[in-house]
């Protein structure tokens, strides 16, 4: 492992480079046409989403070049995750496409280091609130460089969830029952449409539970920052042996630490692993 201060010279070189990708995305929603086009046909992607890409991955290629990348739009091969021998960057470059594209706030850059598969820095910055969230794995968590904690939530019925629902529309019927349990076991629902976000408001408590199946770069960096901020996060099925639970994106759960277990046990139930 890297020693603490080369630990925090990529921490300030992820935030750099996230806050640059910010302007950048900014920029091109407030001058410039928004250009967009479509991954398999379902995924909304912009041209700012392959830009920002491109900068970012750039930048982090000239200063460690032998460091592997796993992001979003240029270099989406999953099977990095499980390659642990050398450092590995996870970006996304804009987390919430489709808020940007309709003109939500709810916008974010996110950007993970990691060494051996476990997470050691995480970046999620929210370019239209201007809030930087950031977090190094054992100094806590910071929210523009003020410490955050988690809501520290008893029990679930007094409790805010939120999770997301995937872009194909083919398999939604265990999402729904998974929904049908939690709305009716917990105080609301919030769908904010960034999953950095979501795993980031746990974090500083504006949220105190988050679930959904994502993929690493959705969620790398946050959820070393709600793990930073004292929240508890895993899974509500099993791991694949092997696979790095950092970095394993299928029944995330994220919440304050009380309401874990029994918010685990709910959605368990609901999607008949019990």
């Amino acid at each position: 492992m890297s020693d603490p201060e080369t630990i925090a010279t990529i921490a300030s070189f992820a935030e750099e480079l996230a806050l640059k990708a910010g302007e950048l995305v900014k920029r091109e929603r407030d001058e410039n046409t928004l250009r967009t086009n479509y991954k398999q046909q379902t995924e909304l992607v912009t041209h700012a989403d392959v830009m920002a890409d491109e900068m970012i991955t750039g930048a982090i290629r000239e200063r460690f070049p032998d460091h592997r990348i796993l992001s979003e739009e240029t270099m989406p091969d999953l099977s990095q995750a499980e390659e642990l021998d050398t450092p590995l960057w996870i970006i996304d470059p804009i987390d919430g496409t489709v808020n940007y594209a309709y003109g939500h706030p709810q916008v974010a850059v996110s950007i993970a280091y990691a060494e051996k598969g476990r997470v050691q820095v995480g970046v999620v910055h929210a370019l239209f609130a201007g809030e930087t969230f950031r977090a190094v794995r054992g100094s806590g968590a910071t929210l523009n460089g003020s410490p955050i904690q988690h809501s520290a939530a008893t029990v679930p019925r007094d409790s805010l969830f939120a999770t997301g629902f995937p872009y194909t529309k083919d398999s939604l019927e265990p999402l729904l029952r998974r929904l049908d349990a939690m709305i009716h076991q917990c105080r609301d629902l919030r769908r904010i449409g960034s999953a950095a976000l979501d795993i980031c408001w746990v974090a500083c408590g504006r949220l105190d539970i988050y679930y959904e199946n994502v993929s690493p770069w959705d969620f790398a960096a946050a959820r070393l920052i709600a793990l930073e901020a004292g929240a508890t996060a895993g899974h509500f099925s099993e791991v694949p042996d092997g696979y790095p639970a950092d970095l394993w994106g299928r029944d995330i759960l994220i919440s304050a630490p009380a309401v874990w277990e029994p918010v685990r046990e709910i959605l368990r139930k609901a999607s008949g692993y019990e």
